[in-house]
């Protein structure tokens, strides 16, 4: 039994003063070592989630890239590619400005009017009409070609400036367009003029041929039309017929811009050749033979194209009075409003109506002779007192006066004595004479040995190569 002393009292620490201590020894004990004393209980507290979650986005970032490296650092030429070029719709020609440069150069296509490229272009028609009004502008701005080029100083923010184009194959004009006139300025190009030479042969179509062979449609019409269209009917051309051409060409800052006249042509059929030289004559170019005739005839016997004989010379009953006499002339059926040139170079003697005749003209060709075209539908642009020239157009076809349908009636008189156009001797034209023949021959001399050179050229590739002898046994050697 323990005795307690009566002077002091125990001290017995309260409920309170025991949890205080105890909070105390709580929140001086190291973390550290409680984390590492503590056991799992059950339940993951913040701070270890956080932990877990870093550590797995680690793991899997090095996961994606360490594998990278074992793959090796090359370009992977070895793969296969394609490439396919896909046509995208073109633009229209108002969306092609650029803001660097105001100039925009348009070439002209197949179809496309003045009046077109303007409207492309978003100008005003009124701006088309103003320049058109300039003298000198109409002519060739409305007889545009396909390939023609125009350019139009057309800024971005702004109507049309000015607009440049060729006049001829000598001038570059520009026309700079201001709110009250319109002011031209003319640049010079100067050109150079190259003899070419070419030759062809014909195995299908002499136009086949001679596109072959280099010359422009301009150059074909020339050599058909004019050379040689009074010796060579060209729809009766065969295989193996060939022609040289001698010609110009026209060129401007390294650039061909166009083909000038035929000098010389030659052409072969039914095993004969003929030629053509070209000569200027009273400031007319003409086409003459090697000794100076002119191949152009005085007269054309058919003064229509494309017509069909429907009534020849000598006596006949006339169609409409009913009465036999005679048909002082040779009737040609061919529709109304077709063409009638004049059968020669003459001056018009009379252009009106005359009679039965109908609207009609007659020509005077000099040395007493004329003709006459009847039954006209109307006149050509000629007067009576003017010149005209052959194949030059004086009238159309028509049925005017005592006629039954459209068709052209022609008359061929010497001396007022009508003779039948159809059998009639030609009168034969007038050569070469005194001072133009001697510049003729001169002219005519180098063209003449371009031709030979080519035709020598030719028929030098057309022989065959001599056969090779055939060797010499040897002897045998004793």
């Amino acid at each position: 039994m323990t005795t307690l002393d009566s002077g002091t009292a125990p001290t017995v620490p309260s409920r309170r003063e025991r949890l205080q201590s105890l909070r105390e020894a709580a929140i001086k004990r190291p973390v550290l070592a409680r984390h590492i004393s503590d056991g799992f209980n059950g339940r993951w507290t913040r701070r270890q989630w956080a932990q877990a979650s870093l550590v797995a986005t680690i793991g899997m970032l090095v996961a994606a890239i360490v594998p990278g490296f074992d793959a090796p650092m090359g370009d992977p030429a070895h793969t296969p590619r394609q490439s396919m070029a896909l046509a995208l719709p073109p633009l229209p020609v108002s969306r092609k400005r650029q803001p660097v440069d105001s100039w925009e150069v348009v070439t002209v296509e197949k179809g496309q009017t003045l009046g077109t490229l303007f409207e492309s272009l978003d100008i005003p028609a009124t701006t088309m009409y103003r320049i058109l009004e300039h003298p000198g502008a109409q002519d060739t701005l409305t007889r545009l070609r396909p390939g023609a080029e125009l350019a139009f100083d057309l800024p971005v923010n702004g109507g049309l400036r000015a607009i440049r184009f060729e006049r001829g194959e000598h001038q570059r004009v520009e026309l700079r367009i201001g709110p009250d006139a319109i002011t031209e300025t003319v640049t010079e190009r100067p050109t150079q003029t190259r003899t070419q030479v070419v030759s062809g042969e014909i195995h299908s179509s002499l136009y086949v041929a001679a596109r072959k062979a280099g010359l422009s449609p301009a150059a074909i019409s020339t050599m058909t039309d004019q050379i040689f269209q009074y010796d060579i009917d060209f729809k009766d051309t065969q295989k193996g017929d060939h022609f040289s051409v001698v010609y110009d060409e026209v060129w401007r800052e390294g650039e061909r811009v166009g083909t000038g006249a035929i000098r010389a042509a030659t052409f072969t059929t039914g095993g004969k050749t003929y030629s053509g030289f070209r000569f200027e004559r009273d400031g007319k170019a003409e086409y003459f033979t090697a000794e100076g005739r002119p191949l152009k005839k005085s007269f054309i016997r058919m003064p229509i194209q494309y017509a069909r004989l429907t009534s020849g010379f000598g006596s006949r009953r006339h169609p409409v009075a009913g009465k036999v006499r005679m048909h002082k002339g040779v009737d040609y059926g061919a529709p109304s409003g077709t063409p009638i040139m004049a059968a020669g170079d003459a001056r018009v003697q009379f252009a009106g109506w005359r009679g039965g005749y109908g609207r009609a003209v007659i020509l005077d060709h000099g040395r007493g002779h004329t003709t006459l075209y009847a039954h006209m539908s109307r006149f050509g642009k000629y007067k009576a007192g003017q010149r005209v020239r052959q194949g030059e157009t004086i009238g159309y076809v028509g049925s005017s006066g005592l006629s039954t349908g459209p068709h052209l009636h022609y008359e061929f008189r010497v001396n007022g004595v009508h003779r039948n156009p159809l059998s009639v001797t030609m009168p034969p034209p007038e050569p070469l004479k005194g001072a133009d023949l001697v510049a003729f021959r001169a002219q005519m001399a180098p063209a003449l040995a371009q031709l030979q050179r080519m035709d020598n050229a030719r028929l030098a590739k057309a022989e065959p190569a001599p056969e090779a002898e055939p060797a010499k046994p040897e002897r045998p050697k004793a």
